[in-house]
C-alpha cells in the first residue's frame, strides 16, 4: 500500500510539472507571413495554420540550394543532419557555410570570390565548387580545403554536379562567343533566346575528383544545361536542352561511358512543354513539369528511366509550381507555386504546396502564403531529412532568408 500511494504522489507531481510547463510554453504568434518586417524567428502561418521558422536567423541574407542540387548530409551516429547554404559575409560574395539541424549552430567553410556550384558529397562530407578558373573541395567537418582542377585558358567550363560514388565532377564548356552574348545581355528575358537561336557548340564533361582528368562525353550546337548526375548510377547523368520549352524536346540522359543521348519525352502536340525536370531519390525515375500544350493543361509527370513508364498527376492552374520536389519514398510532394507572370498566369498560386497523390491527380495543401514575396526570387522547395519539414527561400523580410515550414499543422 505504502509503495501504490508513493507511486500516486510521484505521478501527481510529475502530472502538476508537465501542466504547468505547458501552461507557461510561450505561444507562438499567429501572423500573416511577411506582413510585418522582421518577422518573429517562428510563428504560424494565419493562412494556412502551418508553423514556420527561421533556419538561420543572423541578420544576414541567406540562400538555399536551386531545388534539383542536394544540400543535406543525413545524420549518424556521430553527427547531426547538416544542410549547406549560401550566406552574405560582409562586402564579400556570398560564401558557403554549413548548418547543425539539431542545434542551429553555423560554420563557414569558404572565403573567396565568385563562389559558384553548390556541390555536395554525402559520403565524403566535402563541399565542391568553382572560384573563377579553379575547383575546390572542403571538408565540412575540419575545413581542410584541396585544389582539384584548373581550366587551362583555352576551357571554359563550370561544374554543376557530382556522381553516386562521389569519384567525377561534371559540368559543361561553352564558347567565348556565348559568353560574350552573356555579358551583353545579363537579363534573362534578353539573353534566353539569344542562346537557343545562336546554336553555339557546348560539351559535356567529366572531371575526376582525385586525378584531376577531364574528360569530354559529348558535343553538340546545343545549348546543354541542367546537368545532374543520377543520386544511384554513378555512369548515368541527365541533362536538358535549354532554350524556349515550346520549341524543343528538351529532358535527355547520358551514360557516360557508352556516350549515346537518349531522350526521355518526346513533345506530342504544338506548344507542348516539359521541363525543371530531376531525379526521383531512388534514381529510377525522372520527374518534371508538363504543359500540354504550355499554360493550358499542368501535371506533374515522370518516366522510368529502363522501362518508359510514364506517371502523370494533373493540377490546377494555381497549383503549378516554379519547381516541384519529392520526400524519400516519392508518397510526398512540394511545390513553390508561382505569381501571375509565371507560365501558368495563375490568379492564386503563390503559395508553398503540399502535394499527395490521389489517382491521376495530386491533392494540394497550402503551407505558406508567398504574397508577400518576389517571384523573381525562385523558393525552390526541398524535404528536410527527416521528412518533417519543407525548406524553401524567401525575401518577404526585405533580404532573401531560408526558412522552414513544419508539414504537420500547428496545435492551436
Amino acid at each position: 500500500m505504502v509503495k501504490t500511494k508513493n507511486f500516486r504522489i510521484i505521478f501527481c507531481l510529475v502530472f502538476i510539472n508537465l501542466l504547468f510547463a505547458a501552461c507557461n510554453k510561450e505561444k507562438l504568434p499567429l501572423l500573416e507571413t511577411g506582413a510585418q518586417n522582421p518577422m518573429p524567428n517562428e510563428w504560424i502561418d494565419q493562412d494556412t495554420g502551418h508553423r514556420l521558422k527561421k533556419l538561420v536567423p543572423d541578420g544576414r541574407s541567406n540562400r538555399s540550394f536551386y531545388f534539383h542540387n542536394n544540400p543535406f548530409i543525413p545524420g549518424d551516429k556521430l553527427h547531426n543532419d547538416i544542410m549547406i547554404y549560401y550566406s552574405s559575409v560582409d562586402e564579400q560574395p556570398m560564401q558557403l557555410f554549413s548548418l547543425d539541424m539539431k542545434t542551429g549552430e553555423t560554420k563557414q567553410l569558404t572565403n573567396k570570390q565568385r563562389i559558384s556550384g553548390e556541390i555536395v558529397g554525402k559520403k565524403s562530407r566535402k563541399v565542391y565548387y568553382q572560384c573563377r578558373d579553379s575547383v575546390f573541395s572542403t571538408a565540412i567537418d575540419n575545413g581542410e580545403t584541396r585544389l582539384v582542377y584548373i581550366f587551362p585558358d583555352t576551357i571554359r567550363g563550370s561544374i554543376t554536379t557530382l556522381n553516386a560514388d562521389e569519384t567525377l565532377l561534371a559540368g559543361a564548356i561553352s564558347t567565348p562567343q556565348e559568353r560574350e552574348i552573356f555579358r551583353n545581355n545579363p537579363e534573362k528575358k534578353s539573353y534566353f533566346d539569344l542562346i537557343f537561336e545562336a546554336r553555339l557548340e557546348r560539351s559535356l564533361y567529366t572531371l575526376s575528383v582525385e586525378e584531376g582528368e577531364l574528360n569530354i562525353i559529348h558535343t553538340e550546337n546545343a545549348w546543354l544545361n541542367h546537368i545532374q548526375f543520377s543520386p544511384t548510377d554513378p555512369d548515368l547523368m541527365m541533362y536538358c536542352h535549354e532554350g524556349p520549352w515550346h520549341k524543343l524536346d528538351r529532358i535527355w540522359t547520358i551514360d557516360i561511358n557508352e556516350r549515346i543521348p537518349r531522350l526521355m519525352h518526346h513533345r506530342s502536340v504544338d506548344r507542348e512543354i516539359a521541363g525543371h525536370e530531376f531525379f526521383s531519390p531512388d534514381g529510377k525515375r525522372i520527374w518534371f513539369d508538363l504543359q500540354i500544350p504550355r499554360s493550358v493543361t499542368f501535371y506533374l509527370s515522370s518516366v522510368d528511366i529502363d522501362t518508359g513508364d510514364v506517371l502523370r498527376y494533373g493540377l490546377t492552374r494555381d497549383e503549378w509550381s516554379v519547381h516541384f520536389n519529392s520526400n524519400a519514398d516519392q508518397t510526398l510532394f512540394a511545390g513553390d507555386g508561382g505569381d501571375p507572370g509565371q507560365v501558368a498566369k495563375a490568379k492564386d498560386g503563390m503559395w508553398i504546396y503540399l502535394f499527395r497523390p490521389d489517382g491521376d491527380s495530386l491533392r494540394s495543401e497550402k503551407l505558406v502564403n508567398m504574397k508577400h514575396h518576389d517571384y523573381d526570387l525562385e523558393p525552390n522547395v526541398h524535404f528536410s531529412p527527416d521528412g518533417k519539414w519543407i525548406i524553401f527561400r524567401a525575401n518577404f523580410e526585405g533580404n532573401s532568408d531560408i526558412y522552414a515550414v513544419e508539414i504537420k499543422p500547428a496545435k492551436k
